[in-house]
């Protein structure tokens, strides 16, 4: 996760999360991917089931029945281990997690053990009570996917008029005062609408916008060719970066992030290096903080069935189930291969990434895509758009 506007724009400085000795306990949310010595993320899909059909969906979900969900006294006790293991954020997602019929219980349950609860929702079944319900509740953030604007968005959904019944649970979740913001996922098809997403979260008085790259896992691993070539990334991270920067000089502070492909953060850096060096050096500190990709270590997922995986995508590697065994005994349990070298997969990437100099600040970017391109856990991130020149290698 690269900060655009906290890094580019200054919105957080590298002396801010040190004010709080980077302990994850007492960093405000929006410093603690700065933290220090921090449990796990977790996302839980809650269930499989969707009302939508993405094209890019990592978890092939559809609008049916699927057995073998944890049960509410199971996700209960789930979320009780890892808030006593201390894991500082659950993120609720699914399928379509609000098609889950005790979702409120199960967030109820999570803060009042104390735990951030954050909701990843296709924000079409967010009606006003429902709405009214998350607030009392104390849900930190919703996140709410549109992927373009109307006729994008409802072609890559898959639905008539689901733009539409996205931005009335969006306007629901202002009106009741919680937090939302936008998740977009990058890619060919959609690339061209990014500026009017931006003029859209200006004129919606939206707070946050995440834009997501393309990751090739469930039905988007048949989407790799539509994927940006490594020359417009650049130049779409450009004019991410540009409009932000308008954003800010306008007054108009919006948090913008981009997420799952932690090159960006080295980009960012050598952009500020050419224009304000001395603003650079901090953003290199907090980039170092924060560590880059942290599948299997920062961050951590549990599916619908209670299967813990290194992170969202990468479902065909299985480390246990919550089922048989406490999340956090298996989280901590090195005696699987994989699990132990994703606790410092630096020291396991081969290629161009075993090389680059700025490997501290990126963690090696995604395993499971380069899996997904070579069938080599290992591989070079081929999605890096890094040139060799740029990150020292002859």
């Amino acid at each position: 996760m690269t900060g655009i506007s906290k890094l580019y724009c200054g919105s957080v400085e590298a002396s801010d999360p040190l004010r709080y000795g980077r302990d994850p306990k007492k960093l405000p949310s929006h410093l603690l991917q700065f933290a220090e010595n921090k449990k796990p993320v977790i996302v839980w899909n809650t269930g499989q089931r969707c009302n939508l059909r993405c094209v890019h969906c990592y978890s092939h979900s559809r609008n049916k029945t699927y057995t073998g969900e944890l049960t509410t006294e199971e996700g209960k006790n789930f979320i009780k281990d890892i808030a006593e293991f201390g894991c500082p954020v659950i993120l609720f997602s699914g399928g379509e997690p609000l098609m889950r019929h005790d979702i409120f219980e199960l967030i109820g349950h999570a803060k009042g053990l104390g735990m951030r609860a954050v909701l990843s929702t296709n924000g079409t079944l967010i009606t006003e009570e429902s709405a009214k319900r998350l607030k009392e509740l104390g849900l930190s953030y919703v996140g709410i996917s549109l992927d373009g604007l109307k006729e994008t968005h409802d072609r890559f959904r898959g639905v008539k008029d689901s733009f539409d019944m996205a931005m009335a649970g969006l306007r629901n979740c202002r009106k009741a005062n919680i937090k939302v913001g936008l998740r977009f996922t990058i890619n060919k098809r959609n690339v061209m609408d990014i500026p009017g997403i931006f003029k859209l979260v200006e004129e919606e008085d939206i707070p946050r916008i995440c834009f997501y790259h393309l990751v090739y896992s469930g039905r988007g691993s048949k989407l790799v060719d539509e994927d940006l070539s490594k020359e417009m990334k650049r130049k779409t991270i450009d004019l991410i970066i540009d409009l932000t920067k308008d954003l800010f000089d306008r007054g108009l502070e919006k948090e913008v992030l981009t997420v799952d492909n932690h090159a960006d953060g080295v980009y960012l850096y050598l952009r500020m290096l050419k224009e304000d060096p001395d603003r650079a050096e901090d953003i290199y500190t907090l980039l170092k903080m924060n560590g880059g990709n942290s599948s299997g270590d920062g961050i951590g997922c549990v599916s619908w069935d209670g299967s813990v995986h290194a992170d969202q995508f990468w479902r065909h590697h299985i480390f246990g189930n919550v089922r048989e065994r406490a999340f956090s005994e298996i989280w901590t349990d090195l005696s699987n291969p994989l699990m132990k070298k994703l606790k410092n997969k630096k020291l396991y990437v081969k290629g161009r990434c075993s090389r680059c100099k700025y490997l501290d600040i990126c963690g090696g970017n995604f395993r499971a895509r380069a899996e997904a391109v070579t069938g080599d856990i290992w591989a070079e991130e081929p999605a890096c758009y890094i040139t060799d020149e740029e990150i020292g290698i002859n």
